[in-house]
């Protein structure tokens, strides 16, 4: 199933048909600041493990980030954040980055690295932060995959919906996405460190 939803004004009895999907346990390809992502609730980890398998993942290995609306509830997935992490994120969001943060006691232990860490989004695209704060809860962020020799496979929704349609059950056509990766910031140490260079260029 597709359905069209403008990120200039989105329809909100589109987002509640979203929402409703996820609450159900669904899988949605949604359009994000970077390309399109594949989501669910991240408090379902039956739909997780679906998601890993259909980018042929392990779940108990791969890390997964999700997205939230905002920096409000920041403490509740992270811990020991920094007023300068603190800042540093809220001078780059929304926009095209993934903080790598130590992860907080509302973060589902599959979404979690060995490492007890989690990267958090906030994207700079109105369809994926109105899906957020109509869901309620965060949703699981991973991009749909890159093919190098067929990248409008990753960027048209049409074509993303011919592949995936039968893997999830709803592709968002928000117009045609982008090609390039968020930026991972790991911000667990001393110092912020770019471990990924993307879309999004750091300013510090």
């Amino acid at each position: 199933m597709m359905t069209k939803i403008y990120p200039e004004n989105p329809n909100a009895k589109e987002i509640e048909a979203v929402a409703k999907i996820l609450h159900d346990g669904g899988i949605v390809v949604y359009p994000t600041d970077t390309v399109y992502g594949i989501g669910c609730d991240i408090y379902n980890r039956k739909a997780v493990e679906r998601i890993a398998q259909i980018k042929g993942l392990n779940p108990e290995k791969v890390n997964f980030s999700f997205i939230c609306r905002d920096l409000s509830h920041l403490s509740e997935y992270a811990r020991q954040v920094s007023n300068a992490t603190f800042k540093l994120m809220k001078h780059h969001l929304p926009g095209p980055f993934t903080f790598i943060l130590n992860a907080g006691s509302k973060v589902p232990k599959i979404l979690e690295s060995k490492k007890k860490t989690v990267g958090i989004r906030i994207p700079d695209h109105a369809v994926a932060l109105a899906i957020v704060e109509r869901f309620g809860n965060p949703i699981l962020s991973t991009s749909v995959q890159l093919d190098d020799e067929m990248v409008e496979y990753a960027t048209d929704p049409e074509l993303i919906h011919e592949k995936y349609e039968d893997l999830v059950d709803l592709v968002i056509d928000s117009g045609l996405g982008g090609y390039e990766y968020s930026t991972v910031v790991d911000c667990t140490g001393d110092e912020p460190e770019i471990i990924r260079q993307g879309l999004g260029i750091l300013d510090v």
